[in-house]
């Protein structure tokens, strides 16, 4: 896989290693928004279809992504828009206790925890291990040995969020279906940038927000919900969710039942003249590139600051444990965190600190170059 730089329109000056905060836009993204903002002045333009089929086109795009049937995924504005209409519809007889991981995202924790708070649940946090030998080896024997009958639900992010620790989704999906425990994922953080395969990893829901490594626009994402939600409650009841919506000179012959599948999850107004062509057109060129194309030019490209950073005391994630597109490093005693961030500004470097980690991520559009002037920065301070 090549750079592709030229696809997007970064500052030539500065060095972006921080796509897990938001995605630059491709250029083809912009090119395509402004075309559907403009569309908009003339309303004669649009025409019925156009409020499902762009759609519709979105969804399968997503199903190719990670190996689902289109019906079952939904337009979301918002990841924890996805995350509570998973967690509403849980089934609240097959379990008295939900697993979430340490310092998971808000929007999944402050759902399930609100969940168990309602339901008389227990909430069961699996730590990271405090010990950095063998860290994600041992976290994930920790999550899988805590999965038993009395499990209802697992809540986790796909990779850590703050240092890109790799969980074993696959055996957790497995896990899970042992006990008739419910597995619930938010992939913000890897679904676009990392292969994923739904009914390989027998994921019952997976959430993901558009504007990071989906590299779409803000305020639209995307969410697969397996068969086991198909009968579920919505968290709005809209008029294009319902299954005569497409007939716009009948909506008032009021029907019970929903679109197909998790068409009743789609949040109101979702067929968005201007973000779904936005969003669709950066799925289209990730489905292009292919997901293992990216972690394939991330893990080369990342090569030499591994070696750096465990050369000069840094912390980072055993290999096998670690997303080669994001990842957190902890520094050495010796160095001030206050100090290097002043000095990554000075240098135009764009990282992230989450928790204690400074957390990298890298895409496509990075360089040598880029990586170069962190490391040479790293050995300044």
């Amino acid at each position: 896989m090549k750079n592709q730089k030229h696809l997007f329109q970064l500052p030539e000056d500065i060095h972006y290693l921080n796509g897990a905060y938001m995605s630059p836009l491709l250029r083809s993204v912009e090119e395509i928004g402004i075309e559907a903002l403009i569309r908009k002045r003339n309303p004669t333009n649009i025409q019925p279809k156009d409020f499902f089929e762009n759609a519709e086109i979105l969804k399968s795009n997503f199903g190719k992504l990670v190996n689902c049937q289109a019906k079952q995924v939904a337009i979301i504005p918002a990841a924890s828009y996805g995350l509570s209409t998973a967690v509403n519809n849980l089934p609240i007889d097959n379990g008295n206790t939900a697993l979430v991981v340490s310092d998971e995202f808000p929007s999944g924790y402050y759902a399930i925890e609100k969940w168990c708070r309602d339901n008389h649940k227990s909430l069961q946090t699996i730590k990271a291990p405090e010990t950095l030998e063998r860290r994600g080896e041992k976290w994930n024997n920790a999550i899988l040995e805590a999965i038993n009958d009395d499990t209802a639900v697992v809540l986790m992010s796909t990779i850590h969020w703050t240092d890109g620790t790799l969980f074993d989704l696959a055996e957790i999906g497995k896990k899970c279906k042992e006990h008739d425990a419910i597995f619930i994922l938010d992939g913000t953080q890897s679904v676009g940038a990392l292969p994923i395969d739904v009914e390989a990893c027998q994921i019952d829901a997976l959430i993901c927000a558009g504007y990071k490594w989906l590299m779409g626009p803000y305020s639209i994402g995307l969410a697969y919900y397996s068969e086991c939600f198909n009968n579920g409650i919505p968290l709005e009841e809209t008029w294009v969710n319902r299954s005569n919506a497409q007939n716009f000179s009948g909506l008032t012959n009021y029907v019970d039942d929903y679109a197909p599948g998790a068409g009743r999850y789609n949040v109101g107004e979702y067929g968005n003249f201007i973000l779904l062509p936005m969003m669709n057109a950066a799925v289209e060129q990730i489905l292009e590139w292919k997901t293992e194309n990216i972690q394939s030019y991330c893990h080369k490209l990342t090569q030499p600051l591994i070696a750096f950073l465990r050369e000069n005391g840094y912390w980072v994630e055993e290999d096998e444990f670690r997303a080669k597109h994001l990842f957190g490093f902890l520094l050495p005693p010796a160095i001030s965190q206050e100090t290097l961030l002043q000095k990554l500004q000075e240098n135009k470097i764009y990282v992230s600190v989450r928790g204690k980690a400074i957390r990298f991520s890298a895409h496509l559009y990075n360089t040598e170059e880029d990586i170069a002037m962190l490391i040479r920065t790293l050995g300044e301070v």
